[in-house]
């Protein structure tokens, strides 16, 4: 349906951020006055302490209107990208985005042309508190900070730099049209991205491989758009990385968060030494879905037959609530908040963006997209995007515009501890052992598509990056090859259908350089999180994580929660509980 055939009760409220668009239009004029006013800045941060703390009130003011006309864009461009009033709104922000980050892209320079015992000084007075954590992060990045001209031109070039990303986002939402295919009952429906998912669990063999090579046959059409487009955005990574003096885009990336190359290297050393437990859980799949080999569009359905498990919208707050009950009251009544302020825009329509996400909305709450099609599946999806939410709201409350926004290290962690939450709550309600081996089902999924999955999406975009560091051109036949060789390793006993070679181009994920390593060292911490809560029934370290925000690095806020991605314990530990549920589930069936 068009966007504006729908039923509000279902969309979000734009007017929490500003009333109307007219607002919107003057709040951008404020922020391109407080763009313009930083021109005046450099040269004034390293005169004195005062000077110093002017200047960095005066960038995070200004990076504050810049944010919020920025999001109230982007996420009207999101719930209908076919609408050119969208488009254009999302693109001056854009614009206006890119201009203030590169009018502060003096500021890691200047910081660090102050002598380090001014510095330091200065640091340690009480009015400067809120940035110290920042300048010791400048600091430790020296090496890898230029001078602030070269800071400069890299700063203008982000806008460009988005280009491979919003081409991807608009042929794939917007401008690609996906086959028709057949649904259980025979009838010919428009297959999209958000019904790809129904589709593929099909209990019809003959319908999810239909929609399977429906889906992955158009993309392949494209093969060569999108091996061009995904190249460029490696080219860009691979460019960043090397003129900031890092050895690789991976080693670059994660630097970020002060995260070492080793917990990308264990992460996957661990899952290849579990790779037999996967082989395991394929061959009890194929025995229990009675095939005579399995193949990769066979890996989504349910194993458990006549299992009526749908869950309306309507009922997924009270589920979601009482999985969520050891968290706490509060926790309780900002769930509440949620489906009762439409914080959620719920079902599809004609534009929208695919997937789903949940948007930090500094001051005001955050917004959750979804594309809600009445599955259990999809109520585990408002488990995790909620997860988010509470993580950014609690962030956002307790830390000040500065330090409020968590590190992509640890932005998996909150919603995943809700999925597992919502899956022990389950397997504690329900009795009926066919729904329970259901649930059983859908945790081994959870750690199939987010452990393994992600992990093997991890090697992928390593593996591109350095083809293409060592001057091996990123053709789409180049990437098949590689998205084909470690689908094999990773589900070895399966049949390997070349029609998922073309899967890696399906990802948009891959457009924000290893991002999604975190998805699986964010299942791992989530699952010892969860299960301390649980043994011990205290979540107050937990709840403590939630409200830090990016006031320390990840790893260390995830010690909070004791978690320590260090050691090689948590990924493992998590892998073990993934070989004892296999054996569960097996004895169950």
């Amino acid at each position: 349906m068009k966007r504006k055939d729908m039923d509000p009760k279902y969309q979000w409220d734009f007017t929490h951020i500003y009333p109307d668009k007219a607002a919107w239009e003057a709040a951008m004029a404020e922020a391109e006055q407080a763009v313009a006013g930083l021109a005046a800045l450099p040269g004034t941060l390293k005169a004195s302490k005062d000077g110093l703390k002017k200047g960095l009130d005066a960038v995070y003011a200004a990076m504050e209107k810049i944010e919020l006309p920025f999001i109230y864009a982007n996420l009207h461009k999101c719930a209908d990208g076919s609408e050119p009033e969208h488009q254009n709104m999302d693109a001056r922000a854009m614009t206006l985005m890119v201009k203030g980050m590169s009018m502060v892209a003096f500021l890691n320079p200047e910081i660090l042309s102050i002598p380090e015992a001014d510095l330091a000084a200065w640091m340690a007075e009480e009015d400067m508190a809120v940035y110290r954590f920042i300048a010791d992060d400048i600091v430790r990045g020296r090496a890898h900070i230029l001078d602030e001209e070269r800071e400069k031109m890299l700063a203008m070039l982000g806008d460009a730099a988005q280009t491979p990303a919003n081409a991807y986002g608009m042929l794939t939402n917007v401008n690609m049209k996906l086959p028709m295919v057949h649904d259980e009952q025979g009838n010919e429906v428009q297959l999209t991205q958000g019904n790809f998912g129904v589709f593929r669990e099909s209990r019809e063999r003959k319908v999810r491989e239909e929609a399977f090579r429906a889906m992955f046959g158009a993309y392949r059409q494209f093969g060569d758009t999108f091996a061009a487009l995904y190249g460029g955005a490696v080219k860009m990574d691979n460019y960043y990385a090397t003129v900031r003096g890092y050895n690789s885009a991976c080693e670059a990336a994660l630097d970020g968060g002060n995260v070492p190359v080793s917990v990308y290297d264990s992460l996957i050393e661990a899952v290849h030494e579990s790779l037999p437990a996967m082989k395991k859980y394929l061959k009890l799949r194929q025995r229990v879905l009675g095939l005579e080999k399995i193949d990769i569009f066979d890996l989504y359905t349910p194993m458990v037959e006549d299992v009526d498990f749908p869950v309306p919208f309507e009922n997924v707050k009270e589920l979601v609530k009482g999985a969520t009950k050891p968290l706490g009251e509060e926790y309780g009544q900002l769930l509440d908040r949620a489906f009762a302020e439409h914080w959620m825009d719920v079902y599809e329509n004609e534009g929208k963006r695919s997937g789903a996400f949940s948007m930090g909305v500094f001051g005001v709450h955050p917004y959750v997209l979804l594309n809600y099609t009445n599955t259990l599946d999809d109520a585990f999806t408002v488990a995790h995007e909620l997860g988010h939410s509470m993580h950014s709201f609690f962030s956002d409350r307790t830390q000040p515009y500065p330090l409020h926004d968590y590190r992509i290290m640890v932005a998996e962690v909150a919603s995943t501890v809700n999925e597992v939450l919502l899956t022990k709550y389950l397997l504690k309600t329900e009795k009926d052992p066919k729904r329970r081996a259901y649930v059983l089902n859908h945790f081994l999924e959870g750690f199939r598509t987010t452990l393994f999955r992600q992990t093997l999406f991890a090697e992928f975009e390593r593996k591109a990056h350095e083809l293409a560091a060592a001057g091996t051109p990123l053709t789409a036949s180049t990437l098949n090859q590689v998205y084909h060789d470690l689908v094999a390793l990773y589900y070895d006993g399966a049949e390997i259908d070349p029609d998922i070679d073309p899967e890696w181009s399906y990802i948009p994920h891959f457009y924000r350089g290893f991002y999604v390593y975190q998805y699986a060292t964010g299942f791992s911490s989530a699952v010892a999180i969860a299960d301390r809560i649980l043994t011990t029934g205290d979540a107050s370290g937990y709840l403590k994580f939630l409200t830090t925000g990016g006031s320390d690095y990840p790893l260390n806020e995830l010690k909070i929660a004791g978690v320590d991605l260090t050691k090689p314990d948590t990924v493992k530990n998590a892998l073990k509980v993934f070989a004892e549920t296999v054996d569960e589930l097996e004895k169950l069936l």
